[in-house]
């Protein structure tokens, strides 16, 4: 995909719209998506041809009405379609499912190219947004209030930072990185929701002095340079999970260990069920490292980021040398 700097979009290759700005290229659509571009309303890159099914293109139109519209399966159900057959036919042709793809279409819309200390004008001009209405419209629909909302020493700054696992959205506050999620994860709305009401801070767009630090040693990270993060971390959790949490953040590159391990760990050897859902709380993907946990056995189990990352993570800290095919 060719994504056009100047107006926001992303094409199909040979789209007459394509490009007439500053061009980016990304391998798929998901990518483009992520890093805060639109589809191009003149190529529509998320349809194939003559092959798509008869519903995506009026559903691709609801979606383009209203992007920052939070998408259900009672939603497609009373659209007459079936949840799961759009959910198969997006995994199919985008690697993604339709809900995946509505997130990064609404998050990449509230973060794309936000600027430190830009004053929210200059960013509507800067980004394509036809009004400011409309982008504080997309930024609460994700981050839970406007940008406007400024207290700086008591914010978190959001930014993405692209890996080669895919983008993530990252957040610091002042104390620390306390949020590193991909942007697709499902549980990301959940996860920004649950930040907000437990540090009760606003959320703002930007950059932080934090994060070149951050982006220098993820970048380290997966050159496979880096085994020890030197990155302060802001905690927020209850009692306990931030006692799972600091037992994850003891587990030296390479290794791994057991949910039953943790939980003698911390003291409470009864509590493997507990330490598990903690583990799935961690909102600190790499640095806090959770994937570091297996089952009993070794083998791999549950990983908010998908089973897929988690083996990447687990093989890059085992061998230098793996790169992903």
């Amino acid at each position: 995909m060719t994504a056009d700097v100047s107006n926001g979009t992303f094409c199909r290759p040979g789209c007459k719209e394509a490009a007439r700005g500053g061009a980016r290229s990304y391998a798929s659509a998901r990518d483009a998506l992520a890093a805060g571009f639109r589809p191009c309303p003149a190529c529509k890159p998320l349809n194939i041809g003559e092959s798509d099914p008869g519903w995506l293109k009026p559903l691709m139109a609801e979606v383009e009405a209203d992007p920052a519209r939070r998408w259900h399966d009672s939603d497609l159900t009373k659209l007459e379609l079936d949840p799961a057959g759009v959910r198969r036919w997006f995994i199919k042709h985008h690697g993604m499912t339709f809900h995946a793809y509505t997130r990064l279409r609404r998050l990449g819309q509230a973060l794309r190219q936000m600027q430190h200390g830009a004053p929210v004008h200059d960013a509507v001009v800067d980004q394509g947004y036809q009004s400011e209405s409309d982008y504080r419209e997309a930024f609460t629909q994700v981050f839970g209030n406007p940008p406007t909302a400024v207290d700086r020493e008591g914010s978190i700054w959001v930014n993405r930072v692209a890996t080669p696992l895919g983008s993530m959205v990252m957040g610091v506050s002042d104390q620390g990185l306390c949020l590193l999620e991909f942007a697709e994860r499902r549980m990301l709305d959940t996860q920004l929701k649950r930040l907000r009401e437990k540090l009760g801070r606003v959320f703002l767009p930007g950059d932080h002095r934090l994060m070149p630090s951050i982006k220098s040693q993820l970048d380290a990270y997966f050159n496979g340079d880096l085994q020890s993060f030197a990155i302060p971390v802001h905690l927020s959790g209850t009692g306990f999970q931030e006692s799972v949490w600091r037992a994850l953040l003891e587990i030296p590159f390479g290794e791994t260990r057991s949910y039953a391990g943790i939980a003698k760990r911390i003291g409470q050897p009864e509590a493997v069920r507990a330490v598990g859902r903690a583990n799935g709380d961690n909102r600190i993907a790499i640095v806090v490292p959770c994937h570091r946990v297996v089952g009993a056995h070794g083998e791999l189990t549950g990983y908010g980021g998908g089973l897929w990352r988690k083996e990447y993570l687990l093989a890059l800290e085992q061998s230098r040398s793996f790169h992903l095919s």
